[in-house]
């Protein structure tokens, strides 16, 4: 046979040393590997220290970057290893399954978005057990080709193959768990087992229905074969083991140019990204992944001593937490799982025996410290890295450079970054964050409520995806660098915007991202919405964002003057507006609108601006003494007037007096106390005629109606802090002042009464 076949388990380390051994004696003159065609320019970066696994191949549509797939690789990879090998010895070496280019094509995909999670036109067997769909290990495609596509209603959708081989086997052999029998035949065995798995493999499929898209790609596949016979006689073909018995057995070529009948090409681009541990494991939802690529990484780099070496690393990770771990919980943890291995029969100590070993003896039974080690081990938390030469977008170049030069490595574990805002370095990292989340690269989260507008302050969780390498290329469209590009999607979206509150908080983002071109047309789309919108709800829900804008501007030395005269004059229609929009309102409008003038007026403080606050503050007097006023309104409207001096305590007691008499319902009374009360209980602290005011209209309240006005009473004061409610209640059982317990003495003979119940009920003698 003019070829060598070596079906392989794609991300094994057992395949991936058997092939390195197998090429080496067998020297071919030519590889084939299982991968997309269009990325054979991309092999020679192999040989570039910078290009250091997990590492993908990335292909997407030209003309369409959200179309896209990734192609995975480990160091534990069999493909990546015989790379490696091929251009180490300076062998020829090309991919060989369907192009890309055919893939987007047909109609699985038109229209559709490849996205990172199962492998392409390709089944998932048993997503939890099978590290890929098909293949002794190995799944429906050498390199891990990745398949999700969305459809518009944004459900996946995928072919399902009808076996699962692995699952097949392992039951053949008497397993009930495929990744451990996998483990047992190939990851831990010395030699390799090419023509066993590729009979093995070759036995299911004569009984298993097909999967028409296996068939294309095989066909494709042959039909490259041939043209490689013509100038090779040694050739070396690496693909998954499901696709061996296709490919070696005899085919026409007219049968093959049959299936391959009607396919076109679809201009596409290919280049090499950074790929994470743990998107490459099962669980994340990649179809070809492993449930513990952390583990495997130590199969293949470990050459003596796997368990005693991976148990060592375990306790370094408990120690890190601040666990307690000495030496001789290693050496208890490795003999433990030597002894689980020769129970069960099993050649070497698994990911089972260990993990089972340091929870009985490292962990003491916790799972939570489990968890960790598999989180920081069993999957791991590597990034790879590309090369800086590599070929790629220009807005990628971009965010790297300023990646290199702001000092923010992308890392695929979580970190905190705590930013002050008056160092240069900071700030500008600050900026580039905001300017990444507008381009659909959330590298950063905002930590602990909307940050960076009120304080020099400001915190972020930072964790790299590999998924942002496509998020890059869609956003390459709007430009070549990532504050060209903020800016053109700003614009972009300050001209579609529906709404004046979308706009608003375009303006917000312009400050965080330090985006000035784009001021000017977010702020005429600003001043057109605000001009079409008449809802005053609408425009009080625009101007906190624009105040914030307008008073931290300095915090992040941007250029806000022009956004002055806007909110001035915003301000100026919200206070026209208000007594019309606050008459006969229901109470869910009430509690909106009670919203939007809290929010407001902490706006007004921001501005500090005494003609404007006095503007405010007019407009809330005229609508507090109307008589048709919602009684949730009505107290809020009291309170802030009297916070700010224009109501007398004596008038606040009246208005208070007024809604708490008999004659009034209750429900419009508990509303009132809950509009005046809402923002804190130290008023009722320090004020002992309030206090008292409000103790006697309870106590008053008939026993009809308590029940209807304790909800509203009780969601008040539950919004008080501890410390308050503690005051309050203090104050009440003491009396509200000494004046007012004078005037209504103890009735020491009343309270006598109960004395006997009471030492009943506590076991005491009376």
């Amino acid at each position: 046979m003019p070829e060598q076949y070596y079906g392989i388990r794609h991300h094994g380390p057992g395949s991936a040393r058997a092939v390195v051994s197998s090429l080496e004696r067998q020297r071919p003159s030519i590889v084939l590997i299982e991968g997309p065609p269009e990325a054979d320019d991309l092999v020679r970066w192999v040989a570039d220290a910078g290009l250091e696994p997990p590492v993908a191949l990335l292909g997407y549509a030209t003309d369409d970057p959200r179309r896209s797939a990734f192609w995975p690789f480990a160091v534990f990879s069999p493909e990546w290893q015989a790379l490696r090998w091929a251009v180490a010895a300076g062998v020829p070496v090309r991919f060989f399954d369907l192009p890309f280019s055919y893939r987007l094509s047909s109609t699985a995909v038109t229209s559709a978005r490849v996205t990172c999670g199962q492998p392409p036109f390709s089944s998932v067997g048993s997503a939890t057990l099978l590290p890929t769909h098909k293949g002794g290990g190995g799944g429906g495609a050498a390199v891990a080709f990745q398949d999700q596509v969305d459809d518009q209603s944004g459900a996946a959708e995928r072919s399902v193959r009808p076996v699962d081989p692995i699952g097949e086997l392992a039951a053949a052999a008497g397993y009930d768990d495929p990744e451990r029998w996998w483990e047992d035949v190939v990851e831990h065995r010395g030699m390799p087992a090419f023509e066993a798995v590729a009979e093995a493999m070759g036995a299911i499929r004569e009984v298993s229905p097909e999967d028409p898209e296996d068939l294309v790609r095989e066909a494709y596949m042959r039909t490259v074969l041939r043209e490689v016979r013509r100038e090779h006689d040694d050739i070396a073909v690496i693909c998954g083991a499901w696709h061996v018995p296709a490919l070696s057995r005899k085919v026409t070529i007219k049968d093959d140019q049959a299936l391959l009948k009607g396919r076109r090409k679809s201009k596409v681009t290919f280049t090499w990204v950074p790929w994470t541990y743990g998107r490459l494991s099962s669980w994340s939802g990649y179809g070809a992944g492993v449930r513990s690529p952390g583990w495997y990484h130590h199969l293949f780099s470990t050459a003596s001593d796997v368990v005693p070496r991976w148990l060592v690393d375990a306790a370094g990770v408990l120690r890190a937490e601040g666990v307690p771990t000495s030496s001789s919980h290693v050496i208890e943890a490795t003999r433990l799982a030597e002894a689980l291995a020769s129970l069960r029969g099993r050649p070497l100590a698994g990911l089972a025996e260990v993990t089972e070993a340091a929870e009985a003896v490292m962990c003491d039974g916790e799972r939570l410290r489990v968890e960790l080690i598999d989180r920081k081990l069993v999957v791991g938390e590597r990034l790879g890295s590309v090369p800086e030469e590599m070929p790629a977008v220009p807005l990628a170049k971009d965010l790297a450079a300023q990646q290199r030069g702001l000092r923010l490595k992308p890392e695929a574990q979580q970190r905190m970054l705590d930013l002050d805002l008056r160092r240069d370095i900071d700030l500008n990292r600050s900026r580039l964050l905001h300017r990444l989340r507008l381009l659909d690269v959330p590298w950063g989260q905002a930590q602990g409520g909307r940050q960076g507008t009120g304080t020099f302050r400001e915190g972020w969780r930072l964790q790299w995806q590999p998924e942002f390498a496509v998020s890059l290329v869609e956003g390459s469209m709007w430009g070549t660098t990532v504050a060209a590009a903020a800016t053109a999607r700003v614009t972009d979206r300050a001209r579609s915007a529906a709404s004046l509150a979308d706009v608003t908080e375009l303006v917000e983002v312009c400050l965080l991202g330090d985006l000035k071109e784009a001021y000017p047309p977010v702020l005429t789309a600003l001043d057109a919405r605000a001009a079409e919108d008449a809802d005053v709800t609408h425009l009080m829900a625009a101007l906190p964002a624009l105040a914030r804008t307008v008073r931290y501007g300095d915090v992040r030395r941007s250029d806000v003057s022009g956004l002055t005269t806007v909110t001035t004059s915003l301000l100026g229609r919200v206070c026209a507006g208000l007594p019309a929009a606050a008459g006969s309102l229901s109470d869910d409008a009430a509690k909106d609108l009670r919203k939007h003038i809290d929010g407001v007026h902490a706006a007004i403080a921001l501005l500090d601006s005494p003609p404007e606050r006095e503007r405010w503050l007019t407009a809330l007097e005229s609508v507090a003494g109307r008589n048709d006023l919602h009684g949730l309104l009505a107290g809020r409207l009291t309170r802030l007037l009297m916070d700010a001096g224009r109501i007398p305590p004596s008038e606040v007691r009246l208005r208070l007096r007024l809604p708490l008499t008999v004659g009034t319902p209750p429900a419009h009374a508990a509303a009132f106390v809950e509009g005046f009360l809402s923002g804190g209980g130290l008023l009722l602290v320090h004020d002992d005629q309030l206090l008292e005011l409000l103790d006697d209209w309870l106590a008053d309240i008939e026993d009809s109606s308590f029940d209807q006005v304790l909800p509203l009473l009780r969601r008040t004061f539950g919004a008080f802090a501890t410390g308050e409610r503690r005051a309050i209640a203090d104050r009440i059982a003491n009396g509200p002042s000494a004046s007012s317990a004078a005037e209504v003495p103890l009735d020491h003979d009343r309270a006598a009464r109960v004395l006997p119940t009471l030492a009943a009920l506590l076991g005491a003698r009376p």
